[in-house]
């Protein structure tokens, strides 16, 4: 079972970077279809927790550089084929049930879908469409989306790990609403990263950053990292001011929502120390 936990993140994965890769309607199919992986994820590390199975977040690094996106579906397809498998490792019927009626349906769709040239994903470019950014802008640019889009997979796990072995729904609310929040913050930046020519794949996590023993510091060291953040974005807002209003009021608006995650943590920090 450890091995289909594997394969499902990675192929949640694969199907998440597509998304950033496609400029079509696709875009959307692959963003429902990687939602519902990252589910099945979520339901297998459930059965593990039930059972009492330790587990982890290794995985392969998985490759995305492509010309066509026809050929990243293909693999997509042969992933969720070999999940398909793999299904009868896992003893709950409701669970693989489940998971075998998706698989199939998006295996379908998966097929069907137009192909588009995403080599553009990739040429290492730095431009962004339509919009002149001086080279202190693309610099500053480039450097803040591969920390951040790494930093955001990273919360995405960090707080999915936390909710999964907490029994506090407390603590879990919080949670749920961060690794939403993170979520869109990983998609606005691969997005970002996909039209800039510079998309990568954020490397495997060490288990000891979500696999800790102190709850309490997690939350402190989180807040000071959402600082950072926030210094970050007000840093390269400024550095794109002069290049882009557009890019300028994004980054606005992403550093004033790291506010809020500053508030959640701290009332999550109030909440363990009552």
């Amino acid at each position: 079972m450890k091995k289909l936990f594997k394969e499902i993140h990675e192929a949640w994965l694969a199907t998440q970077f597509a998304g950033f890769m496609s400029q079509t309607q696709t875009r959307q199919e692959l963003y429902e279809f990687s939602n519902i992986l990252f589910k099945h994820l979520t339901w297998i590390e459930n059965d593990f927790i039930k059972q009492n199975i330790e587990y982890n977040y290794d995985i392969n690094q998985v490759p995305i550089r492509v010309d066509i996106l026809s050929i990243m579906l293909s693999d997509i397809i042969r992933r969720l084929e070999i999940i398909e498998s793999e299904l009868d490792t896992c003893k709950d019927k409701d669970i693989t049930f489940r998971m075998g009626s998706d698989l199939r349906y998006m295996k379908s769709v998966l097929k069907n879908l137009p192909d588009e040239d995403v080599s553009s994903s990739f040429n290492m470019k730095k431009e962004f469409p339509n919009i002149e950014l001086t080279q202190e802008a693309k610099d500053a640019l480039t450097l803040f989306l591969f920390e951040e889009s790494y930093k955001e997979y990273e919360l995405i796990m960090v707080y999915n790990y936390s909710k999964a072995n907490s029994t506090d729904a407390f603590l879990n609310r919080i949670f749920q609403v961060l690794i939403d929040e993170s979520f869109f913050h990983l998609r606005s930046f691969g997005q970002m990263m996909a039209q800039m020519g510079i998309l990568g794949v954020p490397r495997s996590l060490m288990e000891e950053i979500y696999k800790f023993d102190d709850l309490e510091q997690f939350l402190k060291d989180g807040i000071q990292e959402e600082i950072g953040a926030k210094e970050e974005c007000k840093r390269l807002a400024d550095a794109v001011s002069s290049s882009s209003e557009h890019f300028a009021s994004f980054f606005t608006f992403i550093n004033n929502q790291e506010n809020y995650h500053i508030a959640l943590m701290e009332e999550a920090l109030e909440h363990i120390k009552r």
